[in-house]
């Protein structure tokens, strides 16, 4: 989608905003920070800022309460945002798919056998499919912030340990870094404790997509026995 800006906002959160007041005009402001995910405050001031803008119009109801209501030009709106976000949704995919097939060519063609994803989500779904299609087996994903137990079918473990365990006496050969929350901080993170696993920071890849800077990882030595 279009980068944010001071008068609009970012538009992820616009769209959310719009798509949730359309499925609920009686919401609450604190509910809609809530299903945001963003403080209250900042889930007022996108509200404002959708009012100023003629995209919602506000209605007293009893009980000293407030419904919200899309205006013709907030449904424009929120059809364009939708769009938008359908079309960065599709160059996406293609776009992983494409640099997750190429690093796993190139994984396997330095005879990595078994990785580990780190960091689940989308793109780590999209690793796993482009997987398929190489010698090159995905043991699990590591992801501590995850709740749920599989993605794409893979095992999720909290930490590199356990993927070791995971992959048999031979352990990993190589780490894939798939998260796209915080990619750079998550591979210097991988490079600094890789070494304590048996893992050189060379052993660590990326899609491009990512836009990894890997001359900023700091390694950290394994402690002496």
């Amino acid at each position: 989608m279009s980068e944010p800006n001071r008068e609009s906002g970012n538009p992820q959160i616009v769209l959310s905003l719009l798509s949730l007041i359309e499925r609920d005009s009686a919401t609450t402001q604190r509910k809609l920070a809530g299903d945001l995910g963003i403080a209250l405050g900042l889930a007022n001031a996108y509200l404002r800022r959708c009012v100023r803008k003629g995209l919602v119009k506000v209605r007293q109801v009893p009980l000293n309460r407030y419904a919200y209501y899309l205006t013709p030009q907030g449904f424009a709106e929120k059809s364009r945002l939708t769009a938008e976000y359908l079309a960065m949704s599709l160059d996406f995919f293609r776009r992983a798919r494409r640099d997750c097939g190429a690093l796993f060519e190139h994984c396997a063609a330095r005879g990595w056998r078994k990785v580990a994803l780190y960091g689940a989500g989308e793109l780590a779904e999209i690793a796993v499919l482009s997987a398929v299609d190489t010698e090159v087996e995905v043991v699990c994903v590591i992801d501590s912030r995850e709740s749920r137990r599989s993605c794409a079918g893979r095992i999720i473990v909290a930490d590199l340990a356990a993927a070791q365990r995971l992959a048999g006496p031979a352990g990993l050969d190589g780490l894939v870094l798939t998260d796209t929350r915080s990619p750079q901080h998550s591979f210097e993170h991988l490079a600094g404790i890789a070494g304590c696993h048996g893992l050189a920071v060379a052993r660590i890849a990326a899609p491009d997509l990512l836009g990894i800077a890997a001359s900023a990882a700091r390694p950290v030595e394994p402690a002496s026995s």
